[in-house]
């Protein structure tokens, strides 16, 4: 009987673990195209808030005037949340119709 409770717990105690390792979701962050903002500010939003550098912004951006919209990067809920108001607050600032959006990776 001692060896089946010792199994028990130790299944449960696993079964514990898989659940705390379990990676949080991820969320992609998007920069959509539109007609006015220019491509030197979305280079720029680029550069400041994913961190990205001028050769990678500039692709990111021919990718988002090209294809309609592109992936900034991926980040765990809160951080999405606070990059997408970031942005929308940065681009309101300079007059810029600038959207991002972020869904589930």
């Amino acid at each position: 009987m001692a060896s089946m409770a010792t199994q028990y717990e130790n299944a449960s105690v696993t079964e514990l673990e898989r659940n705390q390792t379990k990676p949080p979701r991820q969320y992609k962050v998007l920069l959509l195209n539109d007609d006015f903002t220019t491509m030197d500010f979305v280079i720029e939003v680029l550069k400041k808030f994913f961190a990205k550098t001028q050769e990678q912004a500039t692709q990111i951006m021919l990718k988002i005037h090209n294809e309609g919209s592109a992936v900034c990067g991926v980040y765990s809920k809160d951080i999405a949340e606070t990059k997408v108001m970031q942005v929308m607050e940065f681009a309101a600032q300079h007059g810029h119709p600038l959207r991002c959006h972020m869904e589930e990776n």
